[in-house]
């Protein structure tokens, strides 16, 4: 995700991080070459004058417009519910680290269970980019746990089954009231409710045909643009046609990037600086230091 403050109106025109002109670029060139060489021939392909004006054009780029909003709102819905999930994540792993601190007995070292919150979020990360299972892991849950969650295929799911164990042997033990313990149990299953939504938008992506729909439309609108300009604007087709494209397949790729809010683009989530504040604001409450923040990079990509 791209961490940095807004730029100056100036500099913004400049701005090449985040404004996807990079991934579209050979689109780009492609689309100017060719409406230089309709100018050039004067709107005539193999000897044939292409009889086009602007007037169909005004029609179909306010449907595709349309078409191409609703496209952007549900790739947004679904970056916006993942970043409202994993904000879940944090108000439940504080509420439990608070309650484990404060509820159970004086003579109960907390510590392990709120690291295991940590690495209850940690294992999320792993699984929702596609990382190995252990990575991050060592010294925040038990050996014989993260040996269990290097072949599992939900390894979120036994490090919540872990900590409710936790909380089963403090209850045994009398070390924790049983009302508390129910109440410690629903924000267990609260953080399994946001676990069961983020890999309900990993696994199911928008509709296939949906985005080949829209963009073949894009591709074409932006193809014949150039025979439906260059009678009435002439030289100045390239530079129109450029601006019309660059609006039209940037938007396309943004939809297409942030559609998987979990990945590892400029405009996804953040999940590591996620992660990591998570990890600093349960440790201050364990009264340890916290680690550094993670810095943005020069190019303030932050992933």
């Amino acid at each position: 995700m791209i961490v940095r403050s807004r730029p100056h109106w100036l500099r913004l025109l400049f701005v090449r991080r985040g404004s996807l002109v990079v991934r579209i670029l050979p689109q780009q060139l492609f689309i100017l070459a060719l409406s230089c060489g309709v100018v050039l021939a004067h709107g005539t392909l193999f000897q044939w004058k292409v009889t086009l004006t602007a007037n169909p054009f005004s029609l179909m780029g306010v449907a595709l417009a349309i078409f191409l909003g609703f496209r952007i709102n549900a790739s947004y819905d679904r970056y916006w519910e993942a970043r409202k999930l994993w904000g879940q994540v944090l108000v439940e792993t504080r509420n439990l680290a608070r309650q484990a601190l404060t509820l159970t007995d004086r003579s109960v070292e907390s510590r392990p269970f709120i690291l295991g919150l940590v690495g209850f979020a940690t294992a999320m990360r792993n699984q929702l980019r596609g990382r190995e299972r252990d990575v991050d892991l060592l010294g925040l849950l038990p050996a014989d746990v993260i040996e269990r969650m290097r072949g599992a295929r939900s390894a979120p799911a036994l490090v919540l089954l872990w900590l409710g164990q936790w909380l089963r042997a403090r209850r045994e033990a009398g070390h924790l009231d049983p009302m508390l313990a129910q109440q410690m149990e629903r924000s267990l299953n609260e953080l399994s409710t946001a676990l069961g939504g983020c890999e309900r938008i990993a696994n199911t992506p928008l509709p296939f045909t949906y985005s080949v729909i829209l963009h073949r439309s894009a591709y074409l609108y932006c193809t014949l643009l150039p025979f439906g300009l260059v009678d009435s604007i002439g030289a100045m087709t390239p530079l129109i046609v450029a601006f019309v494209s660059y609006t039209f397949f940037a938007l396309e790729a943004l939809s297409d990037e942030i559609e998987e809010p979990f990945g590892t683009m400029g405009n996804d989530l953040a999940l590591d600086a996620l992660v990591a504040g998570i990890n600093a604001s349960l440790r201050e409450m364990l009264g340890e230091a916290p680690p550094p923040a993670p810095v943005p990079d020069e190019n303030f990509i932050l992933v």
